[in-house]
C-alpha cells in the first residue's frame, strides 16, 4: 500500500523521491488532498472502463426515421437528379456472322464461293439522364455482302436516339432510331442474327429512321400500343429530297401471348413519286417457341406503279434447355427490282421467288449461340419461260454478346 501511495504521490507532483523522504512531511491538509485526487483517478477509471465494454456490446439498431435523420443531418441534401446518383454509361454489344457456301446460285459467278464474314458488329453505350430522359449511341459495323468488295469493317451510327418519358406508358424519341415497319416483328422473330424479317430482307423498308418518334399504349395494362414516326425516309442516311415518311404501327395484345398488329406508311419521293405500304402482322409466343405470321403490300408510283405482295411465316420450337429448331418459308409474289442488291443472299430480279429458311439453334453458353442453318431460293418461271437456277446456301451462323 505504501508503494502504490508512493507512486501516486510521485505522478501528483506531491512527492519528489521515496517513500522514506516523504512520511514524515506530510501534514492532514495534504493527505485530505490526496485522498479526493485517489477518488477522482478511480472514478475515472470506471468511466473508461465503461466506454469500452460499451464499444465491445452489439447494440439495437436505430429506427429506420432516426437513421434517416442522422443521415440527412450527416450528408448533405441531393436532388435525384445529382451526379452523385449518375448510373453511369452501360457498355454492350454483339457480333454475328457465319461460313458461308454458295453451294448453288442463280448467279454463275457466285457458284463455290465460300468463306467467313462478319454480318454485324454492334457497340452501344446507354446512359440515363435526369428521372425521365435517357439516351443510346450505337455504332454498327459490317461487310459489304456484295461479293465484290473487301473493303475494312467501318464504322457507322445505328442509333442516335434521346428518349424522353413523358408519362408511365408514353415515350418519345428524338434522333435514329427503329421504325415501326420492322421493331414488332423483328423482336417476335428473334433470329435477326440469321436472317433479316421479310421486309427488310427484300428492301420495302429501313430498321432504322432519323426522326421524331412515339411509343406507347392507350390503357395501363399495355393491352393497345401504338408506335408513330415521322422521318426522312433515309434510313441512317442524310436526308436527300423534300419528301418525307410517316408510319404507324397499332397493336393489339390480348393476352401475353397473342400479339395482332397492323402498319402502314406513307413516303413522299421526288418527281411526284411516292410509295405506299400496308402490312398485318400476328403472332403467338409461349415457353416452348413462336410463331408468325406476315403479309405486305407495297405500291411504288412512279411513270407506272408498281404492286409487290410478300408472305412470311415463321415459327421456332424449344426442344431443350440449350436447343431449338426454327424454320421460315416467305413467298414474294411478284420479282422485286431491287433483289439484286440485297446483300449476303440476292434475288433474281426477273422472277418471283420462294424463299425457304431453316436450321437449329444451340446456345452453348448465354451469351455464345451456334446456328447451323440453310438457306433455300427457288424461283417461279420468267415471262419468257425460262426459270433461273435454285440458290442454295448451307451456312455455320455465330452469334455472341458482351
Amino acid at each position: 500500500m505504501k508503494l502504490l501511495v508512493s507512486t501516486l504521490l510521485v505522478g501528483l507532483g506531491i512527492g519528489n523521491s521515496g517513500w522514506a523522504q516523504q512520511e514524515n512531511a506530510i501534514s492532514s491538509d495534504q493527505l485530505n488532498e490526496l485522498l479526493r485526487r485517489i477518488e477522482m483517478l478511480e472514478q475515472t477509471v470506471q468511466e473508461l472502463r465503461e466506454q469500452v465494454q460499451s464499444r465491445n456490446t452489439p447494440q439495437e439498431s436505430p429506427p429506420e426515421s432516426s437513421v434517416a435523420a442522422v443521415s440527412q443531418t450527416l450528408v448533405p441534401a441531393q436532388s435525384q437528379d445529382s451526379p452523385a446518383n449518375d448510373p453511369g454509361i452501360k457498355i454492350s454489344g454483339y457480333v454475328f456472322g457465319d461460313y458461308y457456301w454458295m453451294a448453288a446460285n442463280h448467279d454463275s459467278s457466285l457458284e463455290d464461293r465460300n468463306g467467313f464474314w462478319i454480318r454485324r458488329t454492334y457497340l452501344t453505350l446507354d446512359k440515363g439522364l435526369v428521372s425521365n430522359f435517357d439516351m443510346r449511341l450505337r455504332l454498327e459495323m459490317n461487310s459489304a455482302g456484295d461479293f465484290t468488295s473487301k473493303s475494312k469493317l467501318d464504322p457507322f451510327i445505328k442509333d442516335a436516339w434521346l428518349r424522353w418519358k413523358f408519362t408511365g406508358t408514353h415515350q418519345a424519341y428524338l434522333g435514329i432510331s427503329p421504325t415501326a415497319t420492322t421493331d414488332s416483328v423483328d423482336t417476335i422473330w428473334g433470329y435477326r442474327s440469321v436472317e433479316k424479317s421479310a421486309l427488310d430482307l427484300q428492301k420495302w423498308g429501313s430498321t432504322r429512321d432519323l426522326g421524331l418518334a412515339l411509343k406507347g399504349s392507350f390503357d395501363s395494362d399495355r393491352k393497345v400500343r401504338y408506335h408513330f414516326m415521322l422521318g426522312n425516309g433515309s434510313g441512317t442516311g442524310s436526308e436527300a429530297d423534300t419528301g418525307k415518311k410517316v408510319q404507324i404501327a397499332l397493336s393489339a395484345h390480348p393476352t401475353e401471348s397473342i400479339t395482332a398488329e397492323f402498319y402502314a406508311d406513307y413516303e413522299d419521293l421526288p418527281l411526284q413519286a411516292f410509295r405506299r405500304t400496308f402490312q398485318g402482322f400476328l403472332a403467338f409466343q409461349y415457353d416452348s417457341g413462336r410463331l408468325g405470321i406476315q403479309y405486305a403490300h407495297q405500291t411504288r408510283s412512279r411513270t407506272s406503279d408498281l404492286e409487290l405482295d410478300v408472305f412470311s411465316l415463321w415459327g421456332a420450337w424449344k426442344f431443350a434447355p440449350r436447343a431449338s429448331l426454327f424454320a421460315r418459308y416467305d413467298r414474294a409474289f411478284d420479282p422485286n427490282p431491287d433483289g439484286a442488291g440485297i446483300a449476303y443472299l440476292p434475288f433474281d430480279p426477273t422472277a418471283r421467288s420462294h424463299f425457304f429458311l431453316g436450321g437449329i439453334d444451340l446456345r452453348v453458353s448465354d451469351d455464345f449461340n451456334l446456328m447451323p442453318n440453310l438457306e433455300v431460293v427457288r424461283y417461279d418461271k420468267r415471262e419468257d419461260g425460262t426459270r433461273p437456277t435454285t440458290d442454295f446456301v448451307p451456312r455455320m451462323t455465330f452469334f455472341y454478346r458482351f
